[in-house]
């Protein structure tokens, strides 16, 4: 079966070559393949506090499934990843400075942020958002917590669309341990999220009282992103390959399942729809 890093005897090995002989030069130019390659680092921005998809360990270093994503992509280019902490509220803005060359952070693929960044395809995962909630909040529809308070990471996409589709307040923290934080306080009445991360939280005895009883909202896939400049030049190609290549070899299944994570009925379509019909 080919894998990741047998992809590269393929034309990601053509786009590599091409791109490694330029950069014996150092006249990369605006290539960022060829920078990367030049540099045998490959920037990579990713969350510290986003349990298991990207988060620091006790050490410092970071873990995760995005983490063991981002390694395998820069082990196969041969170069070493470097992690580099964002935030929903700067990632975007860290990637169109150059501060990363690649975004693999739980970012929602939207038409409003596809203005600002280029979204590598096929994505990678997807969620819905939706609600932890006590269990002492009875509600099971969401017309039902309007003109309440939620708890809410500052840049997540479905912020403003719960409160224009369902009348709440959101009170925007830089992460997620400031939102939990809030709620204990009793600034909020739970934390609004994506569902990925909800299912996650319930399966810890710290959050036994809590549930998550309202429907689950506007599932969209998750995309990896690089500057526009980069997405149909080499580098942009690079990342599409590696991304279709891990759906196809069952790759991001198994990350999925080495990080603790049920398995997802996106990851699971994907491969079916990719995989090898030979084998």
């Amino acid at each position: 079966m080919v894998t990741l890093k047998s992809l590269m005897a393929g034309i990601g090995l053509a786009l590599v070559a091409a791109v490694g002989a330029q950069a014996q030069t150092l006249d990369c130019g605006a290539d960022t393949l060829c920078k990367v390659k030049a540099a045998g680092v490959l920037k990579i921005g990713t969350k510290d506090d986003y349990v298991p998809w990207s988060y620091r360990a006790s050490d410092g270093s970071f873990k995760g499934m995005e983490v063991d994503i981002g390694t395998k992509i820069a082990e196969a280019l041969g170069v070493t990843p470097q992690f580099v902490k964002v935030t929903s509220a700067n990632r975007f803005e860290f990637l169109a400075q150059g501060q990363i060359d690649l975004m693999i952070a739980s970012a929602s693929d939207t038409a409003e942020r596809r203005k600002v960044v280029a979204f590598v395809h096929p994505n990678y995962y997807s969620s819905g958002y939706t609600v932890l909630l006590p269990k002492a909040v009875k509600a099971t529809q969401w017309k039902e917590i309007s003109g309440q308070t939620l708890c809410a990471v500052q840049g997540a996409w479905y912020n403003k669309p719960a409160q224009e589709k369902f009348g709440v307040t959101v009170l925007a923290f830089a992460g997620t341990a400031e939102t939990e934080s809030a709620m204990t306080q009793g600034r909020c009445i739970g934390l609004l999220e994506d569902d990925n991360q909800i299912n996650v939280r319930l399966t810890k005895p710290k959050w036994a009282d809590y549930h998550m009883p309202l429907p689950i909202e506007a599932d969209t896939p998750w995309g990896m992103a690089v500057r526009q400049s980069d997405q149909f030049a080499p580098f942009g190609i690079y990342i599409a390959g590696s991304i279709a290549q891990m759906h196809r070899d069952g790759t991001l299944l198994k990350l999925e399942g080495d990080n603790g994570i049920a398995k997802s009925a996106y990851l699971a379509r994907m491969h079916e729809s990719l995989k090898d019909h030979i084998d």
